[in-house]
């Protein structure tokens, strides 16, 4: 295996001041946001979202951002799988968003609940076909399943189910999530790991915002 021990990169492209951020973190979020989509980056929506069951073992993977507002960050996913079974049991998890040609990152946690029933069904029906056939396909999601062509058969089952026009429903075990931000730190690396990190933390109706150590 190559050496990792020398490989490191030089952060260059910017700087972070308390005179940048703004006010309220959903709007620094959001403008940072906008700036990896400028980028042309590829899935700059993309997060890692860490979740803990009952006993605390974490779990960690890639999901899709799908709203940010006032209410929080929000996201879509089978309410059986590894992560639905963790909230289930613990609903509150951290966001992490990197966006490496940038040199920036995003940490966000909060407490999680579930998104009403009309949230989901609006955005299950703006999905492509094959998605929405694959989130029943996919049921119940992180199980074992025997081989590919196992799950290839499920789906051409759903796909015969409904043909091409047809209204899928949304599934009962597939729905959205959001996270209502408590916790928010921004990070933009600087050269010689002298990085600039400042913390948005809930304080009544407002922030309070403190730099942090690299």
């Amino acid at each position: 295996m190559t050496d990792l021990t020398s490989m490191r990169v030089s952060y260059t492209q910017g700087s972070l001041r308390r005179a940048d951020l703004k006010a309220d973190p959903l709007a620094q979020f959001q403008g940072w946001l906008e700036d990896a989509l400028r980028a042309d980056l590829p899935e700059p929506y993309a997060l890692q979202l860490a979740t803990a069951d009952a006993s605390g073992r974490p779990s960690v993977r890639t999901v899709l951002l799908r709203g940010a507002g006032p209410g929080g960050l929000s996201f879509y996913s089978n309410f059986e799988s590894h992560k639905g079974r963790d909230l289930a049991a613990n609903p509150q998890a951290e966001m992490i968003f990197y966006w490496a040609a940038l040199e920036r990152q995003v940490r966000a946690y909060g407490p999680v609940s579930r998104l009403p029933d009309s949230e989901a069904d609006a955005y299950f029906h703006v999905r492509p076909r094959d998605s929405q056939l694959a989130a029943h396909a996919s049921d119940p999601q992180s199980a074992p399943i025997a081989d590919r062509n196992a799950l290839e058969a499920k789906f051409a089952a759903l796909s015969a189910q409904y043909p091409e026009g047809t209204v899928i429903p949304r599934p009962a075990f597939w729905g959205g999530y959001r996270v209502q931000v408590q916790e928010w730190e921004f990070w933009q690396g600087r050269q010689g790991r002298m990085h600039d990190r400042f913390r948005y933390v809930r304080a009544g109706e407002g922030w309070q915002i403190d730099r942090l150590m690299p």
